[in-house]
């Protein structure tokens, strides 16, 4: 069954405006045109569409969705299992916050008492699942099942005052990087702060004995290799998963 853009609109949820920018940028053509000039979308249109809003629903941007879904050899099947994948861990997630939620609730209306380590066990444990749907497959393919288990179980295992430092380094190595990125300079001084700052990082969540120089160099040419790294750095400042890459090499050099 062929649709319009305007049928294919109605049943989707997506604007005709959504549609047509699909279009322009190559991400989802139109398999032809009514003799009257309008767009007529078939199944596998459809079926791409759907993906698409799979895709949306991770978080993915369009670009990326389009370079996923374009590639050779590109699996309808296989990207499905992902995406089931993918929300069983969003639920897991959500579900880990709603009971955190819920014990909070009631130890303010004095029916719970909650240690102040599950006031944030909730939080700790949706970060691993988070992780872990988004990374855990490289960095486990990388370092190891043993020692990202021994990196999540220091991370469940951190007070509040360890979990914060966590939090206050990441903003740190974010401004750091944000300053090197304006000079574009790998070896200045804001750039090799970075570098000692997310050492400082990494060892809150590694084993003890576990950093290397040559291990931590690995780890910024996986951030520029890998797609989803590249793109939270970049987020930072424009070009910052390579200037934190260059600026390891020196560091760790």
């Amino acid at each position: 069954m062929a649709y319009t853009i305007h049928e294919l609109a109605r049943i989707s949820g997506v604007s005709t405006r959504t549609l047509r920018y699909y279009h322009q940028i190559g991400l989802l053509c139109p398999s032809g045109r009514e003799e009257g000039g309008r767009r007529l979308y078939g199944a596998e249109e459809t079926d791409f569409l759907q993906h698409i809003l799979f895709y949306r629903e991770l978080g993915l941007p369009l670009q990326q969705i389009k370079q996923i879904m374009t590639q050779p050899g590109f699996d309808p099947c296989q990207a499905l299992s992902h995406h089931l994948d993918a929300l069983q861990q969003q639920k897991a997630r959500l579900e880990t916050l709603i009971t955190t939620v819920g014990k909070t609730l009631a130890d303010l209306r004095g029916e719970y008492h909650m240690k102040d380590t599950e006031k944030f066990e909730g939080f700790k444990r949706a970060l691993i699942q988070q992780n872990e749907a988004d990374y855990g497959e490289e960095i486990r393919a990388a370092y190891g099942d043993a020692a990202i288990d021994a990196s999540n179980a220091r991370l469940m295992g951190m007070d509040e005052a360890q979990y914060e430092k966590t939090q206050k380094l990441s903003e740190e190595i974010a401004a750091c990087l944000r300053q090197a990125a304006e000079k574009n300079d790998p070896a200045c001084e804001a750039a090799q702060k970075a570098c000692a700052l997310h050492r400082e990082w990494l060892c809150l969540f590694w084993t003890k004995g576990a950093y290397s120089k040559q291990a931590h160099r690995a780890l910024g040419q996986m951030y520029l290799a890998d797609e989803r790294f590249k793109a939270y750095y970049d987020a930072i400042a424009p070009g910052a998963a390579a200037l934190l890459a260059q600026a390891l090499e020196i560091y760790c050099g």
